[in-house]
């Protein structure tokens, strides 16, 4: 399955709201956040991770391969009189310097990534005692859920297996191996934590939600993702008609330390 988040930026823009503003403030009561921060957020997309350090008052930049995504990111930053450095670049080869940086971040990312090779980038980054955060925010498929009969309506319309996405059924939103990860590129003293919210979306913004989605507008045909959207609507229609649907998710996050 070939990936391109920007062929469906607009929907990522309007629907893709990002981590929670308790997010933030968790990482703040770990002691990662203060004034003059300076963050590297890897596979930025639209910058939401970016926006919430730099309205905290870190000094961000902002990395992804998309230049649809960069440009979303960019205006969106403008809008929120944010100055934030937005590049094009890989999370495995960024072309920072070494030792620059006193935090480096993924938010909804890891994955995609050649996972080895960006923790060590992460670990070249940082100063010594500086942090890797690695984090998701994912809704959680229960039984007899809209996320189940909607991640199960995805898979009717593209079945292809993908060695970047984790089978959707199976997703727990948390993530053992990349702890793994990070202590074999050298990284210490790991600790995680995680917490269940639940998110309100329209019939409408849930549609461009998943639209958003790796599985619908980054990777199936135009006109594919256009029968896919009636045929979503009509299910939320007939067998969810509460508007806006409740949508339980999971903050999940990996914080690690270079020594």
């Amino acid at each position: 399955m070939q990936v391109d988040f920007g062929r469906t930026s607009t929907d990522y823009v309007q629907h893709r709201a990002g981590f929670p503003e308790a997010f933030f403030k968790r990482l703040d009561r770990e002691g990662l956040l203060r004034p003059g921060l300076r963050v590297v957020d890897l596979g930025t997309g639209t910058g939401t991770v970016a926006r919430g350090l730099a309205q905290r008052g870190a000094r961000v930049t902002g990395l992804d391969i998309s230049a649809e995504m960069l440009d979303a990111a960019r205006e969106l930053a403008t809008e929120a009189k944010l100055r934030i450095d937005f590049r094009r670049a890989r999370a495995e080869d960024t072309g920072l310097p070494s030792g620059a940086f006193d935090l480096v971040v993924a938010g909804q990312c890891w994955h995609w990534f050649d996972r080895p090779a960006a923790a060590r980038e992460a670990i070249r980054l940082l100063v010594p005692g500086g942090r890797l955060v690695i984090a998701h925010f994912d809704w959680l498929p229960l039984p007899g859920n809209v996320v189940e009969a909607t991640e199960w309506l995805i898979s009717c319309f593209n079945p292809g297996p993908s060695a970047s996405v984790a089978p959707l059924s199976q997703s727990s939103g948390v993530y053992p191996p990349w702890f793994r990860d990070v202590a074999e590129a050298g990284f210490t003293q790991l600790e995680s934590f995680s917490f269940d919210v639940s998110v309100p979306y329209s019939h409408r913004a849930w549609r461009g939600r998943i639209r958003a989605s790796a599985k619908v507008g980054a990777s199936m045909p135009p006109e594919t993702v256009a029968r896919f959207d009636a045929v979503l609507a009509q299910l939320l229609t007939e067998s969810f008609p509460a508007d806006p649907l409740g949508i339980p998710h999971r903050v999940f996050a990996l914080l690690a330390t270079r020594p």
